[in-house]
């Protein structure tokens, strides 16, 4: 039962990672399905905006409020803005983004492939000639890849001000050293190691929704298991990828551990 269990996961690993660079060839590849493609934008940037901008700025104040406590018996309160800057910019800011991210666009995605799969609309799609992946799945790796770093962008300035409203209005700390402090951080090592990853996390979203959507089998039941499959399998990757990428950049930006 064991074995059998085993080669069914190393089963599906390779069915994913070949789904996975098809999703990604296709990017190079016409036709291009540019609609489709602003759709998902739309749909996974502009209606994702809101919550990012609640979360980014709920987390950036609640940071700076207990770094502004936790310093203050150390004497060392003018810390509080390159510790939240170092912090928010690259590894909270990005996480947040991708789980977030996660939660509403990569759950939508899986709902919707997988209601499409229950309808037949695939099949309606291979019957006139139209590649799926190309018409349904590239749009959406695409458009994960671009806007979660966008997302990400704008979560972390939000942050960024949150921490600012805290530390200067509620620990009454120096505007002008705040932002000085946020200045020292913006180094490009920071940036691009902050900058790096929402690529990858959208990445991996977008093919892991769209693999557990197109997945999709046993009627409303399988459906709701592919949906919460997919949320859970992209966090759960979120934060071990979100591990890796910070040894691998922390390694080659010469930061020693």
């Amino acid at each position: 039962m064991g074995t059998i269990k085993i080669k069914e996961l190393i089963s599906d690993l390779q069915d994913f990672y070949l789904f996975s660079i098809r999703g990604f060839l296709g990017t190079i590849k016409q036709p291009f399905y540019f609609k489709d493609m602003v759709e998902q934008m739309d749909y996974a940037g502009a209606g994702s905006f809101l919550i990012v901008f609640l979360v980014s700025l709920f987390i950036g104040m609640a940071l700076s409020l207990q770094l502004s406590a936790e310093l203050s018996r150390l004497g060392l309160k003018m810390y509080t803005g390159k510790i939240v800057g170092i912090s928010i910019i690259r590894e909270i800011g990005p996480v947040t983004a991708a789980l977030v991210f996660a939660g509403r666009v990569g759950s939508g995605m899986a709902s919707e492939l997988g209601s499409m799969i229950l309808g037949h609309q695939v099949d309606s799609l291979r019957v006139f000639g139209v590649d799926p992946m190309k018409k349904l799945v590239t749009p959406r790796i695409l458009s994960s890849i671009i806007m979660l770093p966008a997302l990400t962008i704008i979560g972390d300035a939000i942050s960024l001000f949150g921490g600012y409203y805290i530390a200067v209005f509620v620990s009454h700390q120096s505007s002008t050293v705040y932002w000085s402090s946020i200045r020292d951080v913006l180094t490009f090592e920071n940036v691009f190691a902050g900058a790096a990853k929402p690529f990858i996390f959208g990445y991996l979203i977008a093919c892991i929704s769209c693999y557990m959507g197109l997945s999709t089998k046993g009627g409303a039941k399988g459906l709701r298991r592919s949906t919460t499959s997919a949320v859970v399998i992209s966090i759960v990757m979120i934060i071990v990828s979100d591990f890796i990428l910070t040894r691998v950049l922390l390694y080659a930006l010469g930061f020693s551990v």
